[in-house]
C-alpha cells in the first residue's frame, strides 16, 4: 500500500493531499475559527473508568500518525484546497481488505465554503480513490441524523441510506445514533 500514499486527487477547483508539518498555522486557523460551527458534529473520546483521559496529539503526532495510517492504507485523509485556501479535511478510514474490502468516509468543511458542492466533490473524489485505486467493495458515510447538510452531501454523492446505528458513535461528548448511507463498487465481483 505504501506505493499509493502520499496521494493527491485533483478534479477541477479542488485539490486532496496529505496534511503537512508546513500546514500547521493554516489548519489551526480553520479549525479554530469554525470551532462552534463544528462541534455538534466532532468525535470525540469517551472517558474510559480509572484511566486518565488521553488528551489530543500535538499536531506534529497528528500529521505523522495520518502518514504511517496511509502508508499502512488502513486510512488516509486528505486536506481539502480551494486554490491557495484550505477548506476542509475527508478521510477515508477504516479500510479493511480481504472478503469485506470496506470502509468509511467522514468529513468537514469550513463553515465558510459550506454549501457550495465541495464537500460532495470531495466525497466523490475520495470514493473514486477507494473504488479504482484501493479496489474496494463497499464504502460508509456515517453521520447524526440531525445533520441535514451531511445527508445532502452523502446523497448528492450517490449513497444509498441503509440503517439506523442506536448510539453508534461518540460525539461532541455523549454516544449518538447516527443514520448509515452506502456506496457499492459494483466493479468488484
Amino acid at each position: 500500500m505504501s506505493s499509493l500514499w502520499p496521494a493527491t486527487l485533483q478534479n477541477g477547483e479542488l485539490i486532496l493531499r496529505p496534511l503537512r508539518y508546513r500546514d500547521r498555522s493554516k489548519w489551526s486557523e480553520v479549525r479554530a475559527r469554525n470551532l462552534q460551527w463544528l462541534k455538534p458534529w466532532e468525535a470525540t473520546v469517551p472517558l474510559v473508568p480509572e484511566r486518565e483521559p488521553a488528551g489530543l496529539p500535538s499536531f506534529f503526532a497528528m500529521v505523522r500518525a495520518l502518514n504511517e495510517e496511509g502508508r499502512s492504507g488502513h486510512s488516509f485523509s486528505f486536506i481539502i484546497w480551494k486554490e491557495r485556501n484550505l477548506i476542509g479535511q475527508i478521510s477515508l478510514g477504516g479500510v479493511i481488505y480481504g472478503a469485506m474490502r470496506g470502509g468509511h468516509i467522514g468529513y468537514w468543511i469550513d463553515q465558510s465554503y459550506a454549501n457550495r458542492g465541495y464537500t460532495t466533490q470531495a466525497v466523490e473524489m475520495v470514493t473514486d480513490f477507494a473504488f479504482k485505486k484501493l479496489f474496494l467493495h463497499r464504502i460508509e458515510i456515517n453521520l447524526c441524523p440531525e445533520n441535514e447538510a451531511s445527508r445532502k452531501v452523502a446523497e448528492k454523492a450517490g449513497y444509498l441510506f441503509e440503517s439506523e446505528r442506536p448510539n453508534y458513535l461518540h460525539i461532541n461528548g455523549e454516544w449518538r445514533d447516527h443514520v448509515t448511507f452506502i456506496k457499492e463498487n459494483l466493479l468488484i465481483k
